[in-house]
């Protein structure tokens, strides 16, 4: 069965909607959560997500929210923290590996440290039983998708097109997932731009796909109440989970 991992904004619109939330996507399916640190300036994200980071920010989250809330959500569902490297830099490595391992979250995202600026960082990590996921883009060459491929963990972000989140691209991708099957046995998930509209599609050639700013925008929408927000999520994280597994 294909998987599906849903991305949403730590503490926005507050904590407690955090939890609702993740627990209505357990319910609904999504495999595994990421768990989104909000930051200033995520750099890889689009509008809908970087409008939920700074609304978060502007309502008063620190990590220490996090670490709150993500020890009720892990026991319920399979939590990595998404996040940029600054929070990781300045709190310190060992102190997220001390929270996550606290809480019972299996591991980071963190989509602006590349690869080989990851690798001093990878065996305390995977000492702490932890994965860091890796990325993969269409632009990165046969050599360098074969070194990532290798000793990749969890599962492999294969990043859908050169951009930000929620942009709606698209690339030809089969020779680049032909050269991660060649080098590894991980599982390969899709994201950036995964829809319910497109999930079906998306979803052909790889073992599952990753969804955030669809979800984000509903979780924006402020016209809707916290419960018909977490219905609408819920509901459109079931209707993908069906789709890519039609």
């Amino acid at each position: 069965m294909k998987r599906l991992v849903a991305y949403i904004t730590t503490g926005y619109p507050d904590r407690y909607f955090t939890v609702d939330l993740a627990m209505a996507l357990a319910e609904a399916g999504v495999d595994t959560l990421e768990l989104g640190i909000p930051f200033s300036d995520p750099v890889a994200d689009g509008p809908v997500i970087e409008t939920a980071n700074l609304r978060a920010l502007q309502q008063g989250f620190r990590l220490e929210h996090l670490f709150e809330i993500s020890r009720e959500i892990a026991p319920a569902i399979d939590t990595l923290w998404m996040g940029y490297f600054n929070p990781f830099y300045h709190l310190g490595m060992e102190r997220f590996i001390r929270e996550a391992c606290e809480a019972g979250v299996n591991g980071f995202i963190i989509p602006d440290l590349p690869f080989e600026e990851a690798q001093p960082y990878q065996p305390m990590i995977r000492e702490a039983g932890l994965g860091l996921i890796d990325f993969i883009a269409p632009t990165d060459t046969p050599e360098r998708i074969a070194m990532i491929s290798r000793g990749a963990r969890k599962f492999i972000y294969l990043v859908a097109y050169a951009g930000i989140t929620g942009s709606g691209q698209s690339e030809e991708l089969s020779d680049v997932i032909s050269r991660i099957r060649e080098a590894t046995q991980t599982p390969v998930y899709l994201g950036f731009g995964v829809t319910p509209e497109t999930a079906k599609e998306k979803a052909k050639e790889v073992d599952g796909v990753i969804v955030g700013s669809a979800f984000v925008k509903v979780l924006l929408d402020e016209a809707l109440s916290h419960g018909n927000r977490i219905a609408t999520i819920a509901q459109m994280a079931r209707e993908i989970k069906e789709k890519i597994n039609e």
